[in-house]
């Protein structure tokens, strides 16, 4: 069969090839059975639950689908994006992650063809008015507060639901509910536990019943190990068992990067392994600062997942392990959120993470999620899930084996960690297989972006009052009623902060009805705000001086300081300033003493920091609110574009290999901020320039999602032209 045949025959499995014709009108019983037909046609047979799912979704209800991992939630989800296109509707998927929302993206293109499916991440933006919509949650949420009942959207899948119970982002898995009432939800996750509370909210903003749906038995089961052994040693022993791939579950990138590099002297692949991942990479670009280090990985068979790659290098270890070509993968525990890589055993490096306030042991709701990765649907009979010793508790044991055996030289015992660390023994291990996923708590909050977003909605329809529209979002929140009030008054200040920026205005009222909020007609479409910084942004800008040289290059400095501070960046900036701070004071004969006063005093690049400072004291005076929110004077953005330097030059010039994923991610929010942040009327010509410089270096440095939905774009063109 020639490659076109190929082709061809794989369109025609695709569930795309099963539409009506343009014409045709097909009932609800027509379309679940061609669905039915179609999944007969793939050798599937339904589960119960997946039968049931479906049932209630084409019954009108809303659907919470609780089901372990690998038990068919996705052919429920594609069943839904089915009905929709049957119907001639609009569907959103949603996930957390914009690994998982690309991987999805990828996997409905395949199934519905490349111009019915589009994809929308705040990052990447392709073929947005297609029917069928990938997005990350917070996407949806903010088209949900800006659009309301006027958004175009029937049906909609929230996958990985239980992110409702987190602590920063559980309001966007909230506001879609609060705000679409005609659309149908599919609210998905395999770690939700009680979920009536929230299923009575959603049955009370809709009007239509909502059908909880579960299984607990796993298609494939899970076997239980904790070892002892270094993780090398435990790596090779399950690679002799047969047990890859596998996934070694690591809480920071760094974790990752020097795992992979510690295994490469393991016993992954044979050489003929080898040979096939030369011939599978021939042709994938690696022109970046780590991408050496990425190819050397992952022709040894060791792929490395985490958010500090360019997305081009995690789509590639997608890819590959999907082939079944990777033996090991290093990742971060984001990888165990749903993407769609074949894992045969899941193992734990440790099972304490930081939490964003201190580290702690992981909850029975974050194992099982990571967990349930392993084993693989028609490819396992069991998945296994290892978990390793702290490290100081496996070399205790090797030495106490040592001076059993009567060796005569004793190893160092190492002792437990002192910071970042909390311990943990087999019996926490197995109360974490057996304890429930914790209670999903509403974690709804209101600042200056979601407000905005509701009076810039408000704003267009004619006869509404935005402080109303706001109040009633606040009423119809998941949260007990003494936070509603809480939430009420933060409003109330919100609303007046915004009316003294300028940003919102009052329209008079007539004797019968009070003045009403509307948006400043001078700010540009796309303006909003993301967080409450980005109000002291707006009022720091109108005290630059227009006419200033440096304006634009301040501009930017404001810009940087309001966003979040890339860690690892400014870490070594700081230590490169040191670097060369150092080797000049030896150079000159400055004593060791005076050498090391001056070293503390070393700090990273933080232009226009008095002003921005004390611009932002003043700002919190009339803002009380902020005074706990930090903000954050750098110069990352400023210092490429002052310089001219381009982005190799500058992961290189700072040694940011293993981190160019979080500059390049970095740069998209500096851009993001411009282009959406800063008034139309602070922008000058610099300022333009500015953004497109932004806007340029992004998309030079990876454009695989694009070029990706653009080959396949293509592919389906050229068979479209064959079969006509």
């Amino acid at each position: 069969m020639g490659a076109s045949d190929q082709a061809r025959a794989q369109a025609s499995l695709a569930l795309c090839s099963r539409l009506p014709a343009t014409s045709e009108v097909l009932s609800p019983e027509d379309i679940f059975g061609r669905f039915l037909a179609w999944v007969s046609a793939q050798g599937f047979t339904l589960y119960a639950h997946q039968e049931q799912a479906l049932l209630e979704l084409w019954s009108g209800r809303h659907v919470i689908l609780e089901t372990p991992t690998g038990s068919g939630k996705s052919l429920v989800a594609l069943a839904l994006h089915w009905k929709a296109l049957c119907e001639g509707k609009r569907s959103f998927y949603t996930a957390p992650t914009k690994a998982l929302v690309s991987e999805k993206f990828f996997t409905l293109c395949g199934q519905f063809s490349s111009e019915r499916v589009g994809m929308l991440t705040g990052d990447a933006s392709i073929n947005t008015q297609a029917p069928i919509i990938c997005c990350t949650a917070e996407v949806l949420a903010n088209m949900a507060l800006r659009l309301g009942e006027t958004l175009d959207l029937s049906y909609a899948v929230l996958d990985e639901f239980h992110y409702y119970g987190d602590r920063e982002r559980g309001v966007a898995w909230q506001v879609p509910l609060l705000c679409l009432p005609a659309t149908t939800f599919l609210l998905m996750s395999a770690t939700l536990g009680n979920t009536a509370p929230i299923a009575e909210h959603l049955r009370a903003r809709s009007g239509r019943e909502v059908a909880a749906v579960e299984a607990e038995e796993r298609p494939v089961p899970l076997e239980f190990l904790y070892c002892e052994t270094p993780l090398q040693r435990t790596v090779e022993d399950l690679l002799e068992q047969q047990r890859a791939p596998i996934y070694i579950v690591h809480f920071t990138q760094r974790e990752c990067a020097e795992q992979a590099q510690g295994l490469f002297s393991a016993k992954i692949c044979t050489r003929e392994e080898r040979r096939v991942l030369a011939e599978a990479t021939a042709e994938t670009s690696f022109h970046s600062p780590y991408g050496a280090s990425v190819r050397r990985f992952v022709r040894s068979g060791i792929g490395i997942h985490h958010a500090g790659l360019l997305p081009r290098y995690r789509l590639l270890v997608e890819q590959l392990a999907q082939r079944g070509l990777l033996k090991v993968i290093c990742g971060t525990d984001t990888l165990g959120v749903g993407v769609n890589i074949p894992i045969r055993t899941v193992l734990f490096s440790k099972l304490c993470k930081f939490d964003g306030e201190k580290v702690s042991l992981l909850t029975a709701r974050e194992f099982k999620q990571i967990a349930g990765r392993a084993g693989r649907k028609g490819f396992d009979e069991r998945g296994f899930v290892v978990c390793q010793a702290p490290e100081h508790m496996v070399e205790k044991k090797r030495a106490a084996a040592r001076e059993r055996g009567g060796h005569a030289r004793r190893l160092q015992r190492r002792r437990a960690p002192t910071r970042n660390f909390v311990p943990w023994n087999r019996g926490i291990f197995e109360a974490l297989i057996v304890r429930p996923p914790e209670p999903l708590m509403s974690r709804f909050r209101v600042n200056h972006g979601l407000l905005l977003s509701v009076l810039q909605r408000s704003s267009q329809v004619r006869g509404t009052s935005g402080y109303r529209a706001v109040a009633e979002l606040i009423a119809l929140c998941h949260e007990p009623l003494l936070q509603k009030r809480r939430l009420r008054r933060e409003a109330a200040q919100i609303v007046r902060s915004l009316h003294r920026a300028g940003i919102v205005r009052l329209a008079r009222g007539s004797a019968h009805r009070r003045p009403a909020l509307y948006i400043a007609a001078d700010l540009q479409r796309e303006f909003s705000l993301h967080h409450s910084l980005s109000l002291y942004l707006i009022d720091a800008i109108w005290a630059l001086a227009p006419e200033s040289s440096t304006y634009a290059l301040d501009l930017l400095s404001l810009v940087e300081a309001i966003l979040e501070n890339p860690a690892e960046v400014l870490r070594q900036q700081e230590r490169k300033l040191k670097r060369d701070l150092l080797a000049r004071l030896k150079a000159e004969g400055v004593p060791f003493h005076e050498r090391v006063r001056r070293l503390e005093a070393v700090t990273y690049p933080k232009p226009n920091a008095k002003f921005v400072y004390a611009s932002f004291t003043i700002f919190a005076e009339k803002h009380p609110w902020l005074r706990t929110e930090n903000i954050h004077p750098k110069s990352i953005a400023r210092e490429m574009f002052e310089s001219c330097i381009l982005f190799e030059s500058y992961v290189r010039h700072y040694e940011l290999a293993r981190s160019e994923g979080t500059l390049l991610r970095y740069l998209h929010q500096v851009y993001g901020t411009l282009q959406r942040n800063v008034p139309e009327a602070a922008k000058n010509e610099e300022v333009f320039e500015m953004t497109t410089f932004f806007r340029a270096l992004i998309a030079g440095v990876d454009s695989s999602l694009l070029e990706e939905w653009e080959g396949r774009a293509q592919s389906s063109a050229t068979r479209t032209t064959s079969s006509g």
